[in-house]
């Protein structure tokens, strides 16, 4: 007689063969799909899963090395280990798969930044699309090569050194989005990034955060960007833009930590003229506020403003002022008062609230928020808000509470 749990093994081998069997079976089905349905399919997983694959059947074996493109996406926030392991095998995926790269994506520790000299001078020539690095420690330097990303249309880098433009640079004629956060550019870096811009010809969403500049002072240089539609600049003193002919300009988002005020400011500002959308976040505003009394320009466009200011003193009230005289169609504000966590009920920012619902007519909501410490109860600051004259008959007065968050 055959051992006791003889039978059993047997019968739990043969039920394992049945599916490893009806899975090859599926997946010798799938192969009868049109190549580019399943090049869809294996991009779609993921390079990861779609190398798994080989283990389906025979016919699977070398299937992934066909994609006619990649997507190679590796993010390391967290412990991630199927990123590192991606990271680690992109030089095979690289040489077995000839296909056009199309997203490179990766955030890149001191283990891999090195690599990526060697990873883009290989996908430069395969035609990638969209191109987002981040690196860690130190800001390693870019390399060159990365200006030969003929057909890229969207580039990201942060934390990272940009070399400076090789001879000959025709620009990224395909490009639509530029982000740069946490970079640095060499010498006289301001006129390359002037020239990567201008030689961008359908550019539409423009994001510059701490941009490094080296050297000395860093003078004037131009924004051009005829198809621009979206803009942020978000840097801690002014590094000299200068706004020139962005008549396709939809929104722009504006933080700055130490700009001094003056008539550049006030052109700069004058550059912003056709927004329907502006988020301001001027900290630490000097006195020095009599150029902004009068702005030269008027926000005919624009519909929603943010700001994002300290209201405790004179020159953000002035600011704020100049902007709402200079914008008669507005029909949305959104006031953050920022002192330590939101608004605290003090007589200037009570008057300023009275002014606005007193002179916006197409004002439809106002929305506030308070901190912790408020100078008079919220009773009596909302039952004062009821005596304010509206200049808007829809004007809406909506009082969420205490303050969770300031953006």
């Amino acid at each position: 007689m055959p051992p006791r749990g003889s039978t059993k093994r047997r019968r739990g081998r043969g039920r394992a063969t049945e599916a490893a069997a009806a899975a090859a079976a599926a997946a010798d089905a799938l192969l009868s799909l049109p190549p580019e349905v399943l090049d869809d399919i294996l991009i779609r997983v993921g390079i990861l899963d779609a190398v798994r694959t080989s283990a389906l059947s025979r016919a699977w074996r070398r299937r992934w090395e066909e994609l006619s493109s990649l997507d190679l996406c590796f993010s390391l926030s967290g412990d991630d280990e199927g990123a590192r392991k991606g990271l680690g095998a992109v030089d095979g995926v690289l040489l077995r798969c000839p296909g056009r790269v199309q997203r490179f994506c990766a955030d890149l520790d001191n283990t891999y930044a090195g690599r990526i000299h060697d990873w883009l001078r290989v996908i430069s020539g395969r035609g990638v699309e969209i191109l987002s690095l981040t690196f860690g420690d130190g800001f390693p330097a870019l390399p060159s090569s990365v200006f030969s990303c003929g057909r890229i249309t969207s580039l990201s880098l942060s934390g990272c050194s940009i070399p400076p433009l090789p001879p000959g640079f025709l620009g990224f004629p395909e490009l639509r989005t530029l982000v740069l956060t946490t970079v640095r550019l060499h010498d006289s870096g301001e006129y390359q990034l002037e020239q990567i811009i201008a030689t961008s010809p359908l550019l539409e969403n423009l994001q510059l955060g701490d941009v490094l500049f080296s050297g000395g002072h860093v003078k004037n240089w131009v924004i051009w960007a005829p198809n621009l539609r979206h803009l942020m600049i978000c840097s801690d003193n002014n590094d000299g833009w200068v706004l020139k002919e962005l008549a396709s300009l939809c929104s722009a988002e504006i933080a700055f930590s130490d700009f001094v005020l003056h008539g550049d400011f006030v052109k700069f500002l004058s550059g912003l003229v056709q927004v329907s959308e502006l988020v301001l976040a001027p900290f630490n505003i000097p006195s020095n506020v009599e150029m902004l009394e009068i702005l030269l320009c008027t926000f005919h466009n624009l519909k929603s403003l943010t700001l994002l200011m300290h209201f405790c003193k004179q020159p953000p009230i002035m600011l704020a002022l100049c902007l709402l005289k200079s914008a008669p169609n507005l029909e949305k504000l959104r006031i953050e008062v920022v002192q330590m966590i939101g608004i605290t009920w003090r007589p200037n920012e009570m008057s300023f609230i009275e002014l606005i619902l007193s002179k916006a007519r197409l004002l439809h909501t106002l929305s506030i928020s308070h901190g912790e410490q408020i100078v008079m109860s919220n009773e009596d600051a909302l039952n004062e808000l009821l005596r304010y004259k509206r200049a808007s008959a829809e004007a809406q007065v909506i009082f969420k509470g205490k303050a969770e968050k300031y953006y």
